[in-house]
């Protein structure tokens, strides 16, 4: 499907409501979610967010208190950042990481408090692939060498760099990608010894992952490349490999770009095929973004607009999806859940301006939500 055919496949999902369940067969924004033996207590998810705040990988008290203050406010799971399982795939030096034991201590302490405000820790797990050894955003985001604290070489399914100005990667061998599997399954159990209750892999945006998925940026011969079958391999392996190191109650998510929005790339249609297979390896739901593997691609920015991307998956693959992009009102929330577009709402942006936000929405649609009783005197009425 080409950008063009995806940007019309939203317009038609967001305009033919016909084939959507009766609203009042569906739950609304405040229901409960049972996934496995994880209960979300409402259907309000903080997003991960890199914050660039770490040394070496560890958590600080930044983290803390961002990811407590979401939990404080009620989210019903609060997912850790981009968290990178080796040094050489954090995207910036800054990076939180889990490639070794030392990292687990100081994000038990932030887990610990969010499971104490009633919020379910989650850590999405990550490898940024060609995108890797750059700076923050606040200072240009751009690629930076080892004098710049920056490292070499950085690795990929195929030597293509992401543009201009970026570094060439290496194209990892077989017996490398057998080791990156492992490095996710090993940060799995850290993740596990850190108190986190949910997993979501990161397979978007143009990292390692969803670099192998796209035939833009995997150009291999071998067994990892081709083919369909062959392109989404490593994250079929990757998911097997945790599954099997992470406990039967807890949930596995996947976050994906569902296209590349460039004729050629990675499609809809393929994240449909993709997301069957993943349910089939324990997969519990489907985090739904796009973009990031093109640079400069022509994305239709607007309220919602990756919305669709969650219905179609939910609906063609019979997978439970969460919705992201520019979700920021509580109706627009809640109707997307009332509609059977998605089972989550996955916030971002808006959680970095509103940390209580769904004690706002709750009230916003008349929905009681136990505030923490060190806030009850400021509750509206």
């Amino acid at each position: 499907m080409s950008w063009q055919n995806a940007t019309l496949c939203i317009a038609a999902l967001q305009m033919v409501p016909a084939i959507r369940m009766m609203p009042s067969l569906m739950p609304h924004l405040f229901e409960p979610l049972q996934l496995r033996g994880v209960e979300l207590k409402h259907r309000i998810v903080v997003s991960p967010m890199c914050q660039y705040s770490c040394t070496d990988g560890f958590a600080t008290n930044w983290h803390l208190v961002h990811l407590g203050t979401r939990a404080v406010g009620r989210a019903a799971a609060v997912i850790a950042e981009a968290t990178a399982v080796t040094a050489d795939g954090r995207i910036s030096p800054r990076d939180l990481g889990i490639w070794q034991d030392a990292h687990i201590e100081p994000l038990r302490r932030a887990f610990s408090f969010i499971e104490e405000q009633g919020s379910v820790p989650g850590i999405q797990l990550a490898h940024a692939g060609r995108k890797a050894s750059t700076c923050e955003p606040w200072s240009g985001g751009k690629p930076i060498s080892p004098a710049q604290s920056g490292w070499t070489p950085i690795w990929a399914p195929s030597a293509l760099p992401f543009a201009e100005g970026y570094q060439v990667p290496q194209s990892l061998t077989v017996a490398q990608i057998a080791e990156m599997v492992e490095a996710f399954a090993a940060a799995a159990r850290r993740a596990l010894a850190a108190g986190a209750k949910l997993i979501e892999l990161h397979s978007a945006h143009g990292y390692l992952l969803h670099s192998f998925l796209s035939p833009l940026s995997n150009q291999r011969g071998d067994h990892y490349g081709g083919s369909f079958a062959n392109r989404v391999r490593i994250v079929c392996e990757v998911v097997a490999a945790v599954r099997k190191v992470w406990p039967e109650r807890y949930p596995l998510w996947v976050r994906i770009s569902a296209t590349d929005w460039t004729t050629g790339g990675w499609t809809v249609d393929e994240s449909v095929e993709l997301s069957r297979l993943l349910q089939s390896l324990g997969v519990d739901l489907l985090d739904c973004s796009s973009g990031g593997n093109v640079h400069h691609a022509p994305i239709p920015l607007g309220p919602g607009y990756q919305v669709a991307f969650a219905e179609q998956i939910r609906r063609q693959a019979g997978v439970p999806t969460g919705a992201v992009g520019m979700i920021t009102e509580p109706a627009q929330a809640d109707q997307i859940i009332r509609s059977g577009q998605a089972d989550v709402v996955i916030l971002a942006r808006q959680f970095l301006r509103e940390p209580y936000w769904p004690l706002l929405a709750a009230r916003a649609l008349g929905h009681e939500i136990q505030w923490p009783l060190q806030y009850e005197r400021a509750k509206l009425k």
